[in-house]
Formats: structure tokens, sequence, C-alpha cells
């Protein structure tokens, strides 16, 4: 190091090489805060994967609300270093308003594939105090798995209650917490 030169920082060593990985892993996540439903309140279906599920409160959002979708539509974009999907399907855009958060999704799969990966795996965890999310599991991966492309063996959706504690609790809220792992093609 010379005195011109200043100390050396880690964007100035040399670092591993920038071939893609094999592999990459993407994390994701979503709140919906959760209202009755329309005409009583601001609230819309509740829609979980693709899926409709019976429930007199729904979330509030932009597009159909599907938290799971957005979620693994972050993790995809995520595990790409891609913007997330506010910066992709921005909430205050009138071509994203009702819209079936299907096609986040699907956009997220194109954008991750011209990057050179695919899903491998999901592993997801829907928290949410009722409805119970057992039920639906079977047809929620059913849909998951045809919209990843990826056979059951390797979709899983857990669901979880947060104890009474907190908006989700209190059944004002659904929260999602999703990882994918994409393989380079």
């Amino acid at each position: 190091m010379t005195a011109s030169s200043g100390p050396e920082s880690p964007a100035n060593t040399p670092g591993p090489s920038s071939a893609a990985p094999p592999i990459r892993v993407g994390l994701g996540y979503d709140l919906h805060r959760l209202e009755p439903l329309a005409p009583e309140g601001p609230g819309r279906p509740l829609i979980l994967g693709g899926i409709r599920l019976d429930h007199d409160r729904g979330p509030v959002a932009h597009s159909d609300g599907d938290a799971l979708l957005h979620a693994i539509t972050d993790a995809i974009l995520g595990a790409c270093a891609l913007p997330d999907i506010g910066e992709f399907f921005p909430d205050d855009a009138d071509a994203n308003e009702n819209r079936d958060s299907a096609d986040f999704l699907i956009a997220a799969i194109g954008a991750a594939r011209e990057a050179g990966y695919v899903p491998s795996n999901l592993d997801a965890t829907v928290v949410l105090e009722r409805p119970k999310l057992k039920p639906h599991k079977g047809a929620i991966r059913e849909n998951l798995g045809r919209l990843l492309g990826l056979p059951l063996d390797r979709v899983n959706v857990k669901g979880k209650t947060h104890e009474r504690v907190d908006a989700v609790g209190e059944g004002r809220a659904v929260e999602v917490h999703a990882a994918v792992l994409m393989v380079r093609l």
C-alpha cells in the first residue's frame, strides 16, 4: 500500500471469480393487512398461492394481494440479484391494479431464466391465524408446482399461527416467508 493509494478495502481486494455459481438461494417475505371484505371494508378475497380461501377478511392490496406468490416472486428475483417485486411491478401503476399475482411470478421466472437460472425447489411458510391452511395445502402446492414447473416433492408450504400475538396473531394480517433454490441452466 502506498500513501496515495489509501488503505485496502474489500472493494479493492481480489475476490472470488464472478463466474455464475451453479446454485443461488433467494429469500422472500411479504405481509398484508387483512380487512373485512368489500363492500363492508377494503379487503378483497383471500388468495394464497393462487387458491382462494373462504374467509371474512382479505388483503388490502393494489394487486390481488396474494402474499405467498409475492414472497416467492421476491425470492426468485433476490436469488438472481434482480430488482424486487415493487420495482418490477409498482403498486402505484394502473396496470397492476387487481392484477393476478401469478403474472408477477411468471415474469420473475422469465427474468431468472434470462439470467441463466431456473427454480429447483421451494420452501415457504404462511403465518396466518385463520383460516387454517391445512385443508388448502394440497391445492396450493399443486398450483405452485405448476407455476414453477416443479414436481410436488420439490414444493413445500407450511402453515403456522402467531399464537394470538401481534397483528398476525390477532387475525389482522398474513405473513409469508419463502426460500427458493435456483440452479444454473
